[in-house]
């Protein structure tokens, strides 16, 4: 019997930013949509399922700029059963932007974030670099 194997290559073609920050999913999205002038809106949460594991929750938020082609995300790093990223304990949130954005607006946005007293940092990481990258994938 001759068999075939499908061979996958996941596309991460996205910008990853990851935010450190006390404050709630809410007020954290509140600030940052009133001093980004951005439209994060509250949408069902991210749901993981993996074999023999409960599943996994994590909230999610959601904003597509009107004159960008772009679709922003806000994940919460800590669900009800763990992390969404484990490697990355100390990360609260992550702000993943999916299609094209100009490196310009995306140095405005970080710089705008880097600004925010309810945030403590503000890094821009490689997904590919990431071991549990297959979580930011849906």
């Amino acid at each position: 019997m001759n068999k075939k194997l499908l061979h996958v290559e996941l596309d991460f073609d996205f910008k990853l930013i990851a935010l450190t920050s006390p404050s709630k999913d809410y007020r954290l999205c509140f600030a940052i949509n009133k001093f980004t002038e951005s439209d994060f809106r509250k949408t069902e949460d991210l749901e993981i399922s993996l074999k023999n594991a409960p599943k996994k929750f994590f909230s999610r938020y959601v904003y597509y700029p009107e004159n960008i082609e772009c679709e922003f995300i806000f994940l919460a790093n800590k669900g009800n059963e763990g992390f969404l990223i484990p490697e990355m304990k100390a990360v609260d949130y992550f702000i993943l932007i999916k299609e094209f954005i100009d490196e310009e607006d995306l140095e405005l946005f970080l710089s705008q974030l880097k600004q925010l007293n309810e945030i403590q940092a503000v890094v821009e990481l490689d997904p590919e670099k990431i071991k549990s990258k297959e979580n930011l994938i849906f």
